[in-house]
Order: structure tokens, then C-alpha cells, then sequence
């Protein structure tokens, strides 16, 4: 059994559970941060001395943080040969293209563009800085925009954890009030990614509780 300690609405929760939900893992989650608190517990400081979520333990295991690397073991441990393939070279491409949505991608939206779109007082919003980050995420997704050109998903023909890792942010980065170029391929693999139910059950999430007027 999978424990996992972190609130729906974090993001990097959400590309955790959404993994956990394609492979039909046996788990339970407790809402920890943000509102819920907790973090600063001695418990939750002996899980993560980080303080951040999110933590995952399976049985008496030791706990794991750091999302890319809590991915990886489940990845290694659970994932198909098409998820997480066994092939070195093959396994290599699947990691790069994870490991540059995480940098290029989800990092350049989450603090950079969400925080200062939803989680920021509107009187206190920094519209250049916004629109700043706008442009280098752009540039970003222009890449997988080529990538998925060619491919239906981003490392190649079949979904793999490259796409948790891409795909994770796209909810929110549609549904945001942002201008947005017109990636039409990547529009295309969000509708796929949409068709999945572990996407809808846990990236779909509101962050309304997140929000800041």
C-alpha cells in the first residue's frame, strides 16, 4: 500500500497521483499543506526535512520526496515496458523529455505564471512579469509543440512518464486567464490527455481554495 502525504491542489501532488492512478495502485493520500497545515509537525519533518510535498512511503519503506525521483521509483518498480522501458536508450528518451518538462516547462509555469495569475492580491500583480514569463514558457512549449508534430505523445508513440510530467500543468495553464499562443498539436494531445480518467480524476482538480482577489 502507497501512503502519500500532500493536498490535491498541489501540483506536483496532482502529477504523483495521476501516476499512481495510471497504474491502478492501491493507495491512500492525507491532505497536507497549504490550508491543511501539518508540515511544520516534528512527524511531517521526520518524513521530509524539506517540508515539502509531496512524501511517499510504501510500507515500511523509507518515505521519498523530490517528485522527479518519486516518478522514477514508481516508474521503476510498476510501469510497462511502453511506460518506462527496459532498454537503456529507449529508457533515456523517456527521461529527458520528463526531466526537460519539469525544468523548461512546469517550473517555468508554476511560480512564474500561476502564482502571479491566481495566487497573487489583483492589485499587486506584475502584468510585465507575467507577461515576461508568458513568453519564455511559450518558447518552451513550442518545442513539444514540434515534438508532438510528429509524435502523439512526447517521447514518442506511447504514453510514458515524460507525459506526466508535461501533461500535469496543462489543465491549469488552459484554464487560466492568460494569452496564449495557438499550439494547435499541443491543444490536440491536451484533448488526449483529457480523455484519461486518472488525468480527470486528479489533474482536473479546482484551485479555486488557491486563489487570491
Amino acid at each position: 500500500m502507497l501512503t502519500v502525504w500532500g493536498r490535491k491542489t498541489s501540483s506536483n501532488v496532482q502529477a504523483l497521483m495521476w501516476c499512481i492512478g495510471e497504474m491502478h495502485l492501491p493507495h491512500v493520500r492525507h491532505d497536507v499543506g497549504h490550508h491543511f497545515g501539518g508540515t511544520d509537525t516534528a512527524f511531517f519533518a521526520a518524513l521530509n526535512p524539506n517540508r515539502t510535498v509531496p512524501v511517499l512511503q510504501e510500507g515500511n519503506d523509507p518515505p521519498l520526496w523530490e517528485t522527479g525521483a518519486i516518478l522514477r521509483y514508481l516508474a521503476n518498480r510498476y510501469g510497462t515496458e511502453c511506460f518506462w522501458p527496459a532498454d537503456p536508450v529507449a529508457r533515456a528518451n523517456v527521461d529527458r523529455w520528463a526531466e526537460w518538462a519539469k525544468i523548461n516547462v512546469a517550473m517555468a509555469f508554476t511560480a512564474p505564471v500561476f502564482w502571479r495569475v491566481v495566487r497573487t492580491p489583483q492589485a499587486e500583480r506584475d502584468d510585465r512579469a507575467i507577461a515576461e514569463a508568458m513568453a519564455r514558457l511559450e518558447a518552451a512549449l513550442s518545442i513539444a509543440e514540434h515534438q508532438l508534430a510528429a509524435h502523439p505523445f512526447l517521447a514518442g508513440d506511447t504514453f510514458t512518464l515524460a507525459d506526466i510530467q508535461l501533461g500535469h500543468i496543462l489543465y491549469r495553464y488552459y484554464d487560466i486567464d492568460v494569452v496564449r499562443h495557438p499550439h494547435t498539436q499541443l491543444r490536440a494531445y491536451y484533448a488526449r490527455l483529457l480523455a484519461r480518467p486518472a488525468f480527470q480524476e486528479h489533474v482536473v482538480v479546482s484551485y479555486d481554495a488557491l486563489r487570491v482577489t
